[in-house]
């Protein structure tokens, strides 16, 4: 057997070692959270917690615990109540060791999703939670807060995943994440599709293309549903980025491929925010004043090894260069003269500010910067020009030099930028200049493929690769996720992946393995 993959058993066997007894003062807490199991409340005639558990966005003394009641036509009468819902901490699976225990009031203006900011944990612990609301008991969950910022820690597991259009495969990637020994699941974006595509159809959405809220909703929970990803949620905790899907595909910031009114669209946009937040765990959601805002943003330290950055490629911005006037979005073009100018932003002046100061501030070992799509080039040289697709990085070419030139200019090392969204596994160098060996490696990249979207065709990816050197590898053919193993002296990516379509009985493999020098910028061959 793999040494890197632990059944649930042994993974949570490996937690109860910690040996958190001394710490905990569990005396009357134990009282209180044992009576909250089958106590006062709702008796339910089909369990409300279908939709499972999560936790998020970890700090040292804090994690956020998720779930939703997802109220069936038979506890209808409950539809319009407020209900009370008990969330349960532990030290242990099981469950003889409580924490702590918060109760609090959902109902459907929230589409009686709950959100605990459970505070008040040792940094670097595993803990165990579940959810109770009158005679319905959700399943249990794990999560792992992060060590405390000052700690020297020796290493950081991640599952590097995004693109999991539920028609067109099956997430045994999470089935396989949800065995392994993380520390963190890292989601990149396109968590839901709001699309379809009959060509490529294993399973079914329910419903159409969503627009409003409780279509989003929906969409949301069939996805939530999928046993794989309850499994993958309820053993490790997450971080997060979106990117189109979980809107409509290509938008950018206010506008949409159909150039909809902006003021609809971010109607549209507010609905989607609104659906994605009452399903995720996260601290923030849509703001008060402005419901089609939402901050996605943040840094997460992991101790002395690494800052995490997760950033937001959608919300603000530009309109992608060079718009056709019959369908908006990403295209590919060539002598786009748009393309040139310096004020255009992948990300937003605030944003982007925000985060380069950050990074040229940050003294942990390395910078992992988590973001939706890729970065390095990826145009093909053609008779007319190079050519560039709008909706991705080389649609913002002077941002990312600019991006890329704080770097170098700063003098920071040991940046790597982390993405999704092409539906390939990628390992490349991050230059100012790109493709050009003049130019010095500044910082590395790794992408990870889909684990179901169907990724692009060999003959245009070896236009691909052969058009930009920087890319040391790229595959589209097989779907999947990335394996990473963060330690001081190094980062090792392990490319894990599946045939294409992704199916139920799907078998992994290791399809290449890259490494990262602390200390020396870009990629090689494991």
């Amino acid at each position: 057997m793999n040494p890197s993959f632990l059944s649930r058993r042994d993974l949570h066997h490996r937690a109860l070692a910690l040996a958190l007894t001394p710490w905990l003062g569990a005396g009357v807490q134990a009282q209180g959270l044992q009576a909250a199991a089958g106590g006062q409340g709702p008796r339910w005639q089909v369990d409300p917690f279908s939709l499972g558990v999560a936790s998020g966005q970890p700090q040292p003394s804090s994690v956020v615990l998720w779930t939703r009641l997802r109220i069936s036509p038979a506890d209808e009468a409950m539809r319009v109540q407020s209900l009370e819902v008990v969330c349960e901490v532990y030290a242990d699976e099981a469950l003889r060791q409580p924490v702590r225990q918060w109760r609090l009031q959902t109902d459907a203006s929230r589409a009686h999703s709950v959100h605990v900011v459970a505070s008040g944990l040792q940094p670097g612990r595993t803990y165990w939670y579940r959810f109770v609301c009158g005679s319905a008991v959700s399943s249990l969950g794990r999560a792992r807060t992060s060590p405390a910022v000052d700690e020297p820690v020796a290493r950081l597991r991640m599952a590097l995943a995004s693109c999991q259009h539920y028609e067109q495969g099956y997430f045994t990637a999470h089935r396989e994440m949800a065995q392994r020994d993380l520390d963190l699941v890292l989601f990149a974006g396109d968590y839901i599709y709001e699309s379809s595509n009959p060509q490529y159809l294993l399973r079914r959405h329910l419903g159409g293309e969503p627009k409003l809220l409780d279509e989003y909703r929906e969409r949301h929970a069939q996805y939530k549903t999928d046993a794989d990803l309850q499994a993958c949620h309820a053993a490790h905790t997450w971080a997060m980025t979106w990117d189109d899907h979980e809107v409509v595909n290509d938008y950018a910031n206010d506008l949409d491929r159909h150039f909809t009114d902006p003021l609809a669209f971010l109607r549209r946009r507010a609905a989607a925010y609104q659906a994605y937040f009452e399903h995720m765990p996260l601290r923030l959601g849509p703001d008060p004043v402005n419901a089609s805002q939402m901050r996605i943003h943040d840094r997460m330290p992991w101790g002395q090894l690494a800052d995490l950055w997760t950033l937001d490629c959608r919300q603000y911005r530009d309109h992608q260069a060079c718009l056709d006037p019959n369908r908006g979005g990403g295209r590919v073009v060539v002598a786009c003269e748009a393309l040139g100018d310096p004020s255009r932003s992948m990300l937003g002046a605030a944003q982007e500010q925000w985060f380069t100061e950050g990074l040229t501030r940050s003294n942990r070992r390395w910078k992992l910067v988590a973001q939706s799509t890729q970065m390095s080039p990826s145009g093909v040289n053609t008779p007319l020009g190079r050519s560039a697709f709008t909706d991705g990085w080389d649609g913002y070419p002077q941002a990312r030099a600019k991006l890329l030139g704080t770097v170098a200019q700063s003098g920071v090392h040991n940046v790597v930028m982390l993405g999704g969204d092409v539906h390939m596994n990628v390992a490349a160098q991050l230059r100012v200049q790109a493709n050009d060996e003049r130019s010095p490696v500044v910082a590395s990249e790794i992408v990870t493929t889909s684990v179901t979207s169907r990724g692009l065709g060999e003959k245009l990816l070896a236009q691909i690769r052969e058009s930009n050197p920087d890319i040391l590898h790229a595959r589209s053919d097989e779907r999947g996720y990335t394996w990473l193993d963060v330690r001081p002296e190094g980062i090792r990516a392990e490319f894990r992946t599946t045939a294409n379509p992704a199916r139920q009985d799907g078998l992994f493999k290791t399809q290449a393995q890259y490494a990262i020098q602390q200390g020396v910028a870009g990629v090689q061959k494991a």
